[in-house]
């Protein structure tokens, strides 16, 4: 049961700060791509890999692992952005957001997983 309470208190959390930082992100972008939506993806790309290099477990890991970066970072919005670049034909911003998205949130759990280890 506290697992559960862990990983829905995180999960509020999460939500609630994507929501604040990519409305704002996104509002002062004068890019085609999603700035707000990737750089909170690569950032928690970065920090879950940083928990997992610090072997983090237990309750902190159910609060800020599983709830808080699940709910932060959102695979969802990802694809519906992408498909959206993509129907509206801009294929260059669909190929880099996918990219940029995808080899950079690899690219940063692995370096914070490297961090991580570092403090072990």
């Amino acid at each position: 049961m506290i697992e559960m309470l862990m990983v829905s208190i995180g999960g509020f959390s999460g939500a609630v700060v994507r929501f604040a930082i990519s409305k704002q992100l996104n509002a002062k972008s004068k890019s085609d791509l999603p700035i707000g939506t990737l750089l909170i993806n690569l950032t928690g790309s970065f920090l879950l890999g940083l928990l997992w290099g610090l072997k983090i477990k237990g309750h902190i890991y159910s609060l800020c692992g599983i709830g808080f970066m699940g709910a932060f970072t959102t695979f969802s919005t990802l694809q519906l952005e992408a498909e959206e670049s993509r129907r509206l034909g801009k294929k260059f911003v669909f190929i880099r957001y996918l990219t940029y998205s995808y080899v950079g949130g690899i690219t940063l759990a692995f370096i914070g997983s490297s961090v991580g280890r570092l403090f072990l």
